[in-house]
């Protein structure tokens, strides 16, 4: 019999588990009438996918308080930015443009 699924089988991945958790996951999967594979492989895609995820947090979170630090030096480009966006927060008329 031929595959007709578009993902191929590349490659395997064994492990192991206890054998309650075995009986307990192939019954769920089997209630949902979903293949334990497929469901494995979902969990493997979220699963980086919130790695990947938590990887740009942390980046840009490392990149806003590099910025945040320069900002306090007087002699840095994120300072007069900081300085210029501070002037406009204080110019009501500006304020009102903002206003719903």
């Amino acid at each position: 019999m031929s595959r007709t699924n578009a993902h191929l089988k590349e490659s395997t991945f064994n492990l192991r588990i206890d054998s309650a958790l075995k009986a307990e996951f192939t019954a769920a999967t089997e209630a949902e009438d979903k293949p334990a594979a497929q469901v494995l492989r979902e969990f493997m895609r979220r699963y980086v996918a919130e790695r990947a995820q938590a990887a740009y947090v942390a980046e840009a979170r490392r990149q806003s308080r590099a910025i945040a630090e320069r900002a306090k030096d007087p002699a840095s480009d994120e300072y007069a930015v900081m300085q210029a966006l501070e002037s406009l927060l204080d110019d009501p008329e500006w304020i009102k443009g903002w206003e719903a």
